[in-house]
């Protein structure tokens, strides 16, 4: 049984090169937050998370400053903190399903809102989780990834791919001429933001006008390329909608239009078309629908699969490792691929997310794994946050022509996650 002894926690405003612009809004930073764990034994681990409000509660976003969103969301981390040392634990999850409860009550009351979606919650704990993670690993011993995965999950994280597709984020912002420069590069997994407000009306036939011909644009660019790590040998497309879309009928005028141009068969997952109130049947629809936000527990995995979602999105640096190692565990036991999306993470955070998607099943349609990772695309200090990372130098932390590349050094050393982060120590 651990207990814990002593906690601490700090933050660092990280600035983004541009506006970040999805559901509709936009950021101009993220919070990156540091907490400190010390076991009455006397073993220490530090934990990492970002804090994207926007993303996790975009109600709580509109209604206040940026900072008293990202504020709200700290206060949560540290309030779990505290509480942490309430409570004893014999492994992380069990720590979660205490916390859960207790911060969400909690939250309720910071934000002001009954309504409050339960990924807020999830967002703050994840630095608590993933110290947890490390604490509970140095007291039993371990460390190596494949050893800290529960046995009844290691079926569902029993893949070792040898290459990533490293799936950068077309954003509503982003030119047509950034769109060829990230090709070039050799990228050919695209992340299409879809559901913009283009005139900022809230009008959703100008939204559904402005994605059709968003995805024309780059289906028209990309459209006669080949690649050897698909099974169609297209460049596939993966459109997220953030809940933007109002309707079944609406979606469908989209996905017909992309039948028109050529573009339906190229597009391998359609994230979050609905907004997560909007519960129907969409296993008519002509593409595979992933869950993401609306999937903030095992529970709710269950009932989107039942509802006809094909996929869901693990998101171990936002919803935290223990929930996405349960999401993942009944996904696989229903046949339901998973895949690691981003959240706009620090390269530390980039291998916790890694060390799940190296080891989940290709995506339906893919000859490798994916995962995403858009934090080079938008924060200005992204080489200062690289050198951070315990293995800074280590190819597999690299994208090169679109992919990464996972050799035995990135499994023998679990992508570095074991090891404390270069950071300003906090104790």
């Amino acid at each position: 049984m651990i207990k814990i002894k002593r906690t601490n926690s700090d933050f660092i405003r990280e600035p983004l090169i541009a506006p970040f612009g999805f559901k509709g809004g936009y950021l101009n930073e993220i919070w990156q937050v540091i907490v400190r764990l010390e076991s009455e034994v006397g073993k220490k681990a530090t934990g990492l998370g970002v804090q994207s409000v926007l993303w996790s509660d975009a109600k709580v976003f509109i209604n206040n400053s940026q900072s008293a969103g990202n504020s709200m969301m700290y206060l949560l981390t540290e309030y779990a903190l505290q509480k942490s040392k309430s409570l004893a634990f014999d492994n992380p999850m069990e720590l979660l399903d205490q916390l859960i409860p207790l911060t969400y009550d909690y939250a309720k009351k910071v934000t002001n809102n009954d309504d409050l979606r339960m990924t807020f919650v999830l967002n703050s704990l994840v630095p608590v989780d993933n110290a947890a993670w490390i604490l509970y690993c140095r007291e039993n011993g371990i460390n190596n990834f494949d050893d800290m995965i529960p046995e009844d999950i290691k079926p569902a994280l029993s893949y070792k791919h040898e290459k990533l597709a490293s799936i950068p984020l077309i954003a509503y912002g982003v030119s047509m001429d950034e769109i060829k420069k990230t090709i070039n590069e050799g990228y050919f997994f695209l992340k299409i933001k879809i559901g913009s407000d283009p005139e900022k009306d809230g009008d959703l036939d100008k939204m559904l006008e402005w994605d059709k011909q968003r995805l024309a644009a780059i289906h028209n660019e990309v459209k006669d390329i080949k690649i050897p790590y698909t099974e169609s040998g297209n460049i596939p497309y993966y459109l997220d909608a953030n809940g933007r879309y109002d309707s079944k009928d609406r979606l469908m005028r989209l996905l017909d239009f992309a039948d028109k141009i050529g573009a339906l068969e190229r597009i391998i997952i359609l994230e979050e078309p609905f907004p997560e109130e909007y519960k129907i049947d969409v296993s008519d629809i002509p593409a595979r629908l992933a869950a993401d936000e609306s999937a903030h527990s095992d529970k709710d995995a269950i009932e989107r699969i039942e509802m006809g979602y094909g996929a869901i999105a693990l998101k171990p640096i936002a919803k935290t490792m223990s929930m996405s190692m349960k999401i993942a565990k009944i996904a696989h036991e229903r046949g339901v691929p998973c895949f690691c999306a981003d959240l706009t993470v620090n390269p530390i955070m980039v291998d916790w997310n890694k060390n799940v998607a190296a080891r989940l099943a290709p995506l339906p349609g893919m000859k490798i794994g994916v995962l995403e990772s858009n934090g080079h695309q938008n924060y200005v200090n992204w080489q200062k946050m690289k050198e951070a990372h315990p293995c800074y130098g280590a190819g597999w932390i690299e994208t090169v022509n679109g992919l990464f590349n996972l050799d035995e050094d990135f499994y023998s050393k679990s992508g570095g996650i074991f090891f404390d982060p270069k950071i300003p120590k906090i104790e």
